[in-house]
């Protein structure tokens, strides 16, 4: 069962506190402050470049912090006192690379990490995680005589085998197709929750941190914009940067018509919170648009791109403004027909400077 991270005066398995990471002139993490409960699955999302990935390896010890402190439990491992080595921060890594030694077999790459422990005991572990990860009985094979998702089930369980305090996964799908990165990242939230892992993802991929994490953290040019559950990031995104990333929206311009009101080029319509501003923008998602076909309608139909399970269709008001609607998989709307736009629901609007 996972740790609730809820759990008051519970410490977490990480504290990020103030992290600054400089690289020449570019300032890739600026300021970062993080927590990650015990038992919890979270995600650092972000386009790349974003200094995710410089944060996660500043974790793992393999690049040092220019500010701040990095706490795994109550222990300081990077600091203005010093850094303590990789090797010894009870931190698992898994890349999208796998990392695997060729020349050793599956049983040898997942014992790599036990040195030191008597030779009983050492098997006995590495057939406990094999048989977690669902490798049982392919000790003996070599890398090369595996499929990409049975390589990558070997890197979880290399990484699993100490038990760490806190497994790091650095885009450990982008080198999977399609079809077997979404089996397999499901596949790996089961393990991680079986096994009650703490763990630290980081990708660019919002589908993939939106189905796996408890908790996710969204990154632009350094900074952490909001730390939240998957449904508070989509429902009230904290900056319009985390509500352009989160999923499909289009930002209209509007002004304040009452204190839970505004008014748009779609129409007057109702906030989410009260509206801070006379000049606002307005968050506006496709599944809160509503189209019907009207000879007489404001918009026209400009773009269908069709998935089968559903549609997003783009519709041009007649003053200019864009919005995309989903919906259903019926084909009832074609290139240039004329439509009547609706807006359901509350909309998420932000202050405009």
């Amino acid at each position: 069962m996972i740790a609730d991270p809820s759990s008051p005066g519970a410490t977490p398995a990480l504290r990020v506190r103030g992290v600054s990471k400089r690289f020449g002139s570019v300032l890739a993490v600026d300021a970062v402050d993080l927590e990650v409960p015990k038992g919890s699955f979270t995600a650092l999302l972000g386009p790349s470049g974003c200094g995710k990935t410089t944060l996660l390896r500043i974790v793992a010890g393999l690049e040092r912090a220019d500010t701040g402190s990095v706490l795994l439990g109550e222990h300081e491992v990077d600091g203005p006192r010093g850094a303590v080595p990789p090797e010894d921060r009870s931190v698992g890594l898994v890349f999208q690379e796998h990392a695997l030694f060729p020349h050793l077999d599956v049983g040898a790459n997942v014992a790599f990490g036990l040195r030191g422990m008597p030779r009983a005991t050492r098997a006995e572990r590495v057939a406990d995680v094999l048989t977690l990860v669902g490798l049982a009985g392919l000790e003996r094979r070599r890398p090369s005589a595996l499929s990409g998702g049975q390589r990558q089930r070997v890197a979880h369980a290399r990484a699993l085998a100490p038990s760490p305090t806190l497994l790091l996964l650095d885009e450990p799908f982008s080198s999977l197709d399609a079809a077997l990165r979404v089996s397999l990242r499901d596949e790996v939230r089961a393990i991680l929750r079986a096994a009650d892992q703490t763990a630290l993802l980081v990708t660019h991929d919002q589908e993939e941190a939106l189905s796996v994490a408890d908790r996710v953290g969204v990154m632009f040019d350094g900074r952490l914009h909001q730390v939240a559950d998957p449904q508070t990031l989509y429902r009230a995104p904290a900056t319009p940067e985390v509500a352009a990333f989160i999923g499909d929206a289009d930002i209209v311009p509007a002004t304040r018509a009452g204190q839970y009101l505004i008014d748009t080029p779609l129409g007057r319509l109702a906030t989410a919170s009260p509206v801070q501003a006379d000049r606002v923008a307005a968050v506006i998602r496709p599944e809160s648009v509503r189209l019907r076909a009207s000879t007489s309608g404001r918009g026209e139909v400009r773009t269908l791109t069709y998935f089968g399970r559903d549609q997003l269709v783009g519709v041009r008001l007649d003053d200019g403004t864009e919005v995309r609607a989903r919906r259903g998989p019926d084909l009832d709307l074609h290139r240039g027909d004329r439509v009547e736009v609706q807006v359901e629901g509350p909309a998420v609007t932000f202050p405009v400077d």
